[in-house]
């Protein structure tokens, strides 16, 4: 069954980033947000396995699942290669994430993360292509796709060999169009010659294009002052033909707001707006930065309990903003309940699963002359 375009929400809901109270989902907020993201005539919420240590899923069915009709939604989850040891653990995983979510089917399912390497050989060692299709059949799955961290190479080797496929997710945003490592732009026009559609995440890299400093972020306030910074990187992705939903991993319900004013009415770009957007690109890229999205892969398994996103997230402001006082002492914060730069370790796990691949134990020494001395 194809994919009905027309009932896609341009905004998607990532429950990936969740909003808080110490380490712990706060559930009221997320309900009120799911309520409002629904009460616009959206539809699209997107999870995963491992997001939120494993909680995501559970959220999706205590704040969704069980407070809204089935048919009200689409829900999104993805298969972890990571976690799969023998061909039994497909099955076991997938049930398990029905349990978690409290439903009988999901609209999407992806195969998380493919990348050139082990979450790819992976894949094509267990047969799960074939597995997707085979619970598409069954109705267990609406509709099957993977999301995309390796080479245009590879994404067109993929999509040669496995033509069932229905849509992949990409990073796709303004700053990495010319990435060298995530190569959005080619991405993207391998997915759009070929027709396929395309679901967008990390639109605004985990934040980052959300806020910049003040000289920066003056190119989009004078052309539109009552708009967000973080709405131009929403509006960039959301005026390319061919995407079919744009992913926002919501931490708030300020964000929430925010977004749901992008999209009502939605205005592509103009044309003096994309000249600013590709002005306010090159003068980024003249900073030097961390290109952290924030996806927290890395934290999991870090024996340090070091809380690698967030020690990043404090370098690229202060390489910004040297004398950024709040950056500091968010840091100091920070490692009341997480590990200190210094105390990595460099035993490594974290560079075998960050998707950027970031030579995070280099930046970890970074960090800690920076902010432990």
């Amino acid at each position: 069954m194809a994919i009905d375009l027309g009932k896609m929400s341009k905004l998607g809901f990532g429950l990936m980033r969740l909003p808080e109270n110490d380490g712990v989902i706060d559930h009221e907020q997320v309900c009120r947000m799911v309520d409002k993201y629904l009460e616009a005539g959206l539809n699209y919420f997107d999870t995963a396995y491992v997001y939120h240590g494993g909680k995501s899923e559970v959220e999706a069915r205590e704040a969704l699942v069980k407070r809204h009709p089935r048919d009200s939604f689409m829900l999104a989850t993805k298969l972890p290669a990571w976690e799969i040891k023998k061909a039994e653990d497909v099955d076991r995983i997938f049930n398990e994430q029905c349990e978690r979510a409290g439903v009988d089917y999901f609209d999407f399912y992806l195969l998380h993360s493919i990348e050139d390497g082990n979450n790819y050989d992976t894949y094509e060692k267990y047969d799960c292509f074939k597995w997707g299709v085979q619970k598409r059949e069954e109705g267990k799955i609406k509709h099957f796709g993977f999301s995309f961290h390796g080479s245009p190479e590879l994404l067109e080797q993929i999509l040669d060999k496995h033509p069932e496929v229905e849509f992949v997710q990409i990073q796709l945003n303004y700053l990495d169009r010319t990435n060298p490592v995530v190569r959005s732009q080619r991405l993207y026009d391998i997915l759009h010659e070929r027709n396929i559609p395309i679901i967008v995440m990390e639109p605004v890299r985990g934040g980052m294009l959300a806020g910049m400093v003040p000289e920066i972020e003056e190119k989009f306030k004078k052309r539109q002052p009552d708009k967000s910074i973080a709405s131009w990187a929403l509006r960039f992705v959301g005026s390319l033909p061919g995407v079919m939903t744009i992913l926002s991993g919501m931490s708030n319900e300020e964000q929430m707001e925010d977004n749901l004013k992008t999209f009502t009415n939605f205005e592509p770009l103009a044309e003096d707006e994309l000249a600013i957007v590709n002005e306010v690109t090159e003068a980024i890229l003249a900073i030097p930065q961390i290109g952290c999205t924030a996806c927290k892969y890395c934290c999991d398994g870090c024996p340090q309990q070091i809380s690698i996103p967030d020690v990043f997230r404090t370098i690229n402001t202060l390489r910004r903003c040297p004398d950024d006082w709040r950056s500091k002492n968010f840091y100091s914060g920070l490692i009341q309940r997480s590990g200190k730069a210094s105390d990595c370790i460099a035993c490594g796990q974290c560079e075998s699963v960050c998707p950027q691949h970031l030579p995070i134990i280099e930046l970890m020494r970074e960090a800690a002359d920076i902010l432990d001395k």
